[in-house]
């Protein structure tokens, strides 16, 4: 790959694309970090979306988004350094907008409390949804309440079982699948209507395909588009369609709110004074079919007994069924969320620097994450502008990042590329 490549003009070399620098002047530093930038908004823009289908608008945060696109338009900014400052307010504007959306779902649903979930179909007619949409879900619960129908979530749909508004539906009888790229298998194995709320949809195989529907942003092409929240097609489908078949269950839990975690504060406290907890792991971010992602589970499956795993967004089907025990009550895999939950890890961060009086540097915390897509890059440089160091990150590097780009990371923030799980534990534990 080209350290360099940029086709966004008309003065683009040949006609094809500049590979060396840009016609316009700009080098391949300033070209990727306005890719990194247009990346970081993207996720901004998702957790932003949702938030304003709950009713909630900020205006920094859509002036932001006006004013970063903009900015990555020919002939405007080649200026790396303010780029890179850039990337750290998108990082501030970021952790804003996924505050604001946790909000919306607390107001809404109540907010989470642990849930044990069931992990296989029950007998009868069903709907699979997968996504990130809360809203989505909790307006196809009410639907097809009474109606016979069991409603399953699917990837990152899972922590929506521990909203108390959705988890009151007796018809929302558990999880199905993993994370999102199994879908095509999952998809195919159950016969139920599919509901797709946002990104993270692939197209479909043939045997599934007259029976997705999509909503909101996320289409495919030749598949229905659910409008102004009327599911009617797709009740109408799962009953068509007759049901699934009863299977063997295994239990899985999810649905750690910031106020459930922070209720067992001064257990923390006493266990990490008396040498107990020696260290918390935030172990999480995107999953993808990429075999190197094995890693994660055997990072968490060899951590020592006196460390606590919390974990979110689609990473987590790594290792969520893993059954690490307790430490004094304390659960040792804590499930904080979907990605947009990140807030929670960061909220909960605030509050242990408080609790043990100290910066977040300070915390014998250790962040690990998996790497995947734009959302990604958004929380990303949100760590960054809250100045956490140490942070470890694979199976690979983000590909916008150049060797000045990584260089920068690597030499201000310490960030470290992940290598095999034993060495990187026994490096991080001081072993």
């Amino acid at each position: 790959m080209s350290d360099m490549f940029c086709y966004q003009c008309s003065q683009t070399a040949r006609g094809t694309g500049c590979t060396v620098k840009g016609v316009c002047g700009k080098d391949a530093l300033v070209a990727r970090l306005q890719d990194n930038l247009i990346y970081a908004m993207k996720g901004i823009s998702a957790y932003n979306y949702n938030a304003n289908v709950l009713g909630e608008k900020d205006d920094e945060v859509n002036e932001f988004l006006t004013t970063g696109l903009y900015t990555t338009l020919t002939n405007v900014n080649f200026d790396a350094e303010d780029l890179i400052d850039l990337g750290l307010k998108a990082g501030e504007v970021n952790i804003k907008v996924m505050k604001l959306l946790k909000e919306a779902h607390i107001k809404n649903y109540g907010e989470p409390v642990p849930a044990e979930v069931q992990v296989g179909a029950e007998e009868g007619p069903a709907i699979i949804v997968t996504g990130h949409d809360i809203k989505a879900l909790a307006e196809l619960l009410k639907q097809t309440e009474g109606k016979g129908i069991k409603v399953y979530t699917h990837s990152e749909m899972l922590p929506a079982h521990g909203y108390p508004e959705l988890n009151k539906y007796d018809h929302l009888v558990g999880h199905l699948g993993k994370a999102w790229f199994d879908q095509k298998e999952i998809f195919s194995k159950y016969n139920a209507a599919i509901l797709a709320t946002s990104n993270c949809v692939l197209l479909p195989k043939d045997d599934y395909a007259d029976r997705i529907f999509t909503m909101d942003v996320a289409k495919l092409p030749g598949v229905p588009k659910i409008e102004n929240y009327d599911f009617t097609p797709v009740i109408e489908k799962a009953l068509e369609l007759g049901g699934l078949e009863a299977e063997e269950k295994e239990v899985i839990t999810t649905g750690f709110g910031l106020s459930t975690i922070l209720s067992l504060a001064d257990k923390i406290k006493e266990l990490v004074e008396a040498g107990k907890i020696r260290r918390f792991f935030v172990v999480g971010g995107c999953d993808s079919p990429n075999p190197k992602l094995n890693y994660y589970r055997e990072f968490v499956e060899n951590l020592p007994e006196d460390t606590i795993v919390l974990t979110l967004a689609c990473g987590k089907f790594r290792f969520n069924d893993l059954d690490l025990g307790d430490i004094e009550g304390v659960p040792r895999l804590i499930d904080l969320g979907q990605c947009n939950d990140t807030i929670v890890a960061i909220d909960l961060a605030v509050a242990l620097c408080d609790l043990f009086e100290c910066e977040l540097n300070d915390l014998p915390l250790t962040i690990v994450l998996s790497w995947m897509e734009q959302k990604a890059v958004a929380i990303l440089w949100s760590l960054l502008y809250l100045g956490k160091t140490d942070m470890y990150i694979g199976p690979v590097l983000p590909a916008w990042a150049n060797d000045d780009i990584i260089n920068f990371l690597v030499e201000n923030y310490n960030l470290t590329p992940i290598g095999e799980p034993l060495e990187d534990i026994k490096k991080i534990m001081g072993e």
